[in-house]
C-alpha cells in the first residue's frame, strides 16, 4: 500500500492469522451464548471490520448495534476524556452484550463504555477486543475474549487508523515514521 512520505508499514499480524483468530473467537462465543439473546456492540470506527468478521463467525442469531466515542481526536495517544458521539439505537434490557473493541490501550475509554453499557439493563456485559496492549494500561478492564496481545507500538489496519488512513489494510501493521 502507498504511504505518505516519511511513513512505512511493517506487518505485525497477517490477514490470515487475524482471520484464524476471529474464527476461534466466534466458535468460543457461539458455545458460551447458546440459547441466549446476544447483542454485539461495535465501537466505531475502529472495530467495524472486526465486528463484521466476528458476527459472521458466530453461529447464533444475534443483533448488532454501534457506539461512536472519541478520546483520540487527531492524536495518536488517548486524551482520557471520553465523549459519546453516537449512542445505542436499541434497548439492552434482558440481553447479553459483548462490547467489541479494536484495541485496548490505556483502558480509559473502554472502562467508560463498559460502565455505560452495564447501566443500560443488560443481563450480562463482556468485552471482546481484537488487540490488547497491556503495557499502556492505566485502568483495569476485563477483556473476556482477546484476539492478540501486542507490544506498545502504534498500529494501523483492519479498521485501525491514523488520521482516517490505513483502515482498509487486511493486515495489522506497525506505523513507522522517520
Amino acid at each position: 500500500m502507498q504511504t505518505l512520505p516519511g511513513e512505512r508499514l511493517e506487518v505485525l499480524l497477517s490477514a490470515r492469522d487475524i482471520q484464524a483468530r476471529v474464527e476461534q473467537l466466534g466458535r468460543r462465543i457461539t458455545l458460551d451464548y447458546q440459547d441466549k439473546s446476544l447483542v454485539l456492540i461495535g465501537i466505531l470506527k475502529g472495530s467495524f471490520v472486526f465486528v463484521a468478521d466476528l458476527a459472521r463467525a458466530i453461529d447464533l442469531p444475534l443483533a448488532v448495534d454501534f457506539m461512536a466515542v472519541s478520546s483520540y481526536g487527531h492524536a495518536t495517544k488517548s486524551s482520557g476524556v471520553v465523549r459519546i458521539l453516537k449512542d445505542l439505537d436499541y434497548s439492552l434490557d434482558g440481553k447479553h452484550v459483548i462490547v467489541v473493541e479494536d484495541i485496548v490501550d490505556t483502558g480509559l475509554t473502554l472502562n467508560y463504555i463498559y460502565g455505560h453499557v452495564r447501566s443500560r439493563g443488560a443481563m450480562s456485559v463482556k468485552i471482546c477486543a481484537l488487540l490488547d496492549k497491556p503495557a499502556r494500561r492505566q485502568v483495569a478492564v476485563p477483556v473476556h475474549y482477546k484476539g492478540f496481545e501486542i507490544p506498545d507500538e502504534f498500529v494501523v489496519g483492519y479498521g485501525l487508523d491514523v488520521d482516517e488512513r490505513y483502515r482498509n489494510l487486511s493486515d495489522v501493521c506497525r506505523l513507522v515514521r522517520s
